[in-house]
């Protein structure tokens, strides 16, 4: 009985061992998983992490492109704008030259197409304009009124109702040139920008 129990004991040994072995085995395999599976995940993480990095480091670059770009358009922006501000105190401190006066006016008071016209000018331009059509007949006979109108300089025709005005004031000839003007002023300004 001895041997009996022994053999039972050996085998209950051997059998005790496998499962030990075994349990090893599978331990050491869920470890191995485990440490794949961390690794992964520690991958995965550093990528994301990496990513995020990368688009708020594009974000950051973007913004500060736009703001030197928005930095740049005003600076551009403010020196036309001198530009255009010497233009018109140039134009106010001129004194307008009588023929190119005279043109305005004829213009003006051919594009109402009327008998009879009011007009307005500068005030520095008023003696001159009372005096010069006294030399124009055919021009005097149409103007039935000179009046001051505060402008850098040209005139306003109007009809005697009030009803039809034409401009052509050198701010308001200055304004339509503007358009056409400033891509070009731009152009030669900013070239190397």
């Amino acid at each position: 009985m001895e041997k009996i129990s022994e053999a039972v004991v050996t085998k209950v040994r051997a059998e005790a061992q496998n499962i030990i072995k075994e349990a090893e085995e599978k331990a050491k395999e869920e470890r191995e998983k485990a440490k794949k599976q961390r690794e992964i995940k520690l991958q995965e993480e550093k990528r994301r992490m990496l990513t995020e990095a990368e688009e708020e480091a594009a974000r950051i670059t973007a913004q500060g492109s736009i703001k030197a770009r928005q930095e740049l358009s005003r600076t551009k922006a403010d020196i036309i704008a001198k530009i255009i501000h010497r233009v018109k105190q140039n134009l106010a401190e001129l004194s307008s030259d009588e023929s190119y006066l005279l043109s305005l006016i004829k213009e003006a008071i051919d594009g109402l197409g009327a008998d009879k016209a009011r007009i307005y000018v500068s005030p520095k331009d008023i003696s001159a304009v009372q005096e010069f059509p006294e030399g124009n007949k055919e021009l005097c006979s149409k103007i039935k009124e000179v009046k001051e109108f505060d402008c850098l300089g040209g005139v306003i025709a109007e009809d005697i109702e009030g009803k039809l005005r034409i401009d052509n004031t050198y701010e308001t000839r200055l304004e339509m040139l503007l358009p056409k003007l400033l891509p070009q002023i731009s152009r030669e300004l900013f070239k190397t920008l």
